[in-house]
């Protein structure tokens, strides 16, 4: 849906989704509720196209791409009155009901699969998006730090995707960019990072800069960089200084607590989940950040008092908070950072125009915070209306 001049979807990757068959019945159902919600409630006009935010693996892209699939759904996006502007290509694989950790890196820009899944995704969106909104992937930083990656496969992957992107946007008239989403122990991980990063890989290839520039930006993922206690108008306006592309941003909100509150360090323990990667960062009075892996390795330090919770006073982990809410008390969320990329997207309103809601730990909330998925999207879309 229309966000003033901007694109307002949900990520699909919240529904449980691997082969197109079941992405397709997704679509069917599950998105087209969430739009009758809206349009019952009057967010939605009746009558203005619904924007989808797709999620395809590696496996629904390839049957999408195979005979008459891909004309045949751009003919349904058009019965149904919805549109596709932008793709989640983060998850390669399986997403949920079984361990996804680590494994949602794999594989990372080291590796010409992911190269060539990400070329699918765009492949597809040459066909099914619109001229007049622009076409994203939302992709991992690169790698993951525990895999020590060489960065010359990534740098050189990615600089082939943006001469790619650059010839399919001359052939199709379409604005296609990549975002690169930073995350707690990515490759490149907050804002200092990404700048870096982003520093190298123009140097890799000067003579294509203006091209890479152009194709290749960043994903801003709230959560994220909340998790990283970067202050989301000073790290936005650095990204934008630095002449880096805000591809999409994604409105998401991480779990928060006071490190020194026992009852609080208890409380998390529910938000412990075998499938997804819960990295853990306190900060201690002097900015300092300590970061573990995952809450079960902050929860064995805290067991065997290696972690000394007294010394710091925030403790932030990567578990995505549904906006419109909070957990109970003494636990919270990071629901102000999104407030704050509001706030800088009202003061700077052509510097992204993809935006999307990305909570898809629908599936293992605890039972305090559970409701049906779709009132869940309704009611985050309304929270979002209602801040903007």
């Amino acid at each position: 849906m229309k966000l003033d001049s901007s694109h307002l979807s949900y990520c699909t990757n919240i529904h449980p989704a691997e082969t197109w068959e079941a992405t397709a019945e997704v679509l069917r159902s599950h998105v087209l509720a969430v739009r009758e919600r809206l349009l019952a409630g009057g967010e939605l006009e009746d009558g203005a196209p619904f924007a989808i935010g797709l999620r395809l693996s590696a496996v629904a892209a390839e049957e999408l791409l195979a005979g008459e699939r891909l004309e045949r759904f751009r003919d349904w996006l058009a019965e149904t009155n919805t549109y596709v502007f932008t793709i989640n290509g983060f998850p390669y694989g399986s997403f949920h009901g079984t361990r996804v950790k680590e494994q949602v890196f794999l594989p990372d820009w080291s590796d010409r699969a992911r190269l060539e899944y990400t070329k699918n995704l765009f492949r597809i969106l040459s066909v099914i998006s619109q001229p007049g909104t622009g076409a994203s992937v939302s992709t991992l930083p690169g790698s993951h730090k525990t895999f020590h990656p060489q960065e010359g496969p990534i740098l050189a992957h990615l600089v082939e995707l943006a001469l790619f992107l650059d010839e399919l946007a001359r052939e199709h008239g379409r604005d296609f960019h990549l975002g690169l989403e930073p995350e707690p122990l990515g490759h490149f991980e907050n804002t200092e990072e990404t700048l870096a990063f982003f520093q190298r890989l123009h140097a890799s290839a000067p003579e294509h800069s203006e091209i890479i520039r152009r194709r290749i930006g960043l994903n801003y993922d709230a959560c994220h960089l909340a998790l990283e206690y970067d202050e989301a108008r000073d790290s936005l306006d650095a990204l934008v200084a630095a002449g880096i592309r805000i591809s999409k941003i994604h409105l998401s909100s991480a779990l928060a607590l006071d490190p020194r509150d026992t009852a609080a360090l208890e409380a998390i323990r529910e938000f412990d989940e075998p499938i997804y990667f819960h990295q853990a960062l306190l900060r201690d009075p002097e900015g300092r950040i300590k970061r573990y892996p995952d809450l079960p390795d902050f929860f064995q330090a805290l067991d065997c008092g290696e972690a000394a919770p007294a010394d710091f006073r925030e403790m932030r982990v990567h578990f995505h908070i549904p906006l419109d809410t909070a957990p109970e008390a003494p636990l919270r969320s990071t629901q102000d950072q999104i407030q704050q990329v509001l706030a800088w997207r009202r003061d700077n309103p052509d510097a992204c125009n993809h935006y999307e809601i990305e909570t898809y730990t629908w599936g293992v909330l605890p039972s305090s915070m559970h409701r049906p998925v779709d009132e869940q999207l309704a009611a985050e879309y309304r929270w979002v209306l209602a801040n903007a």
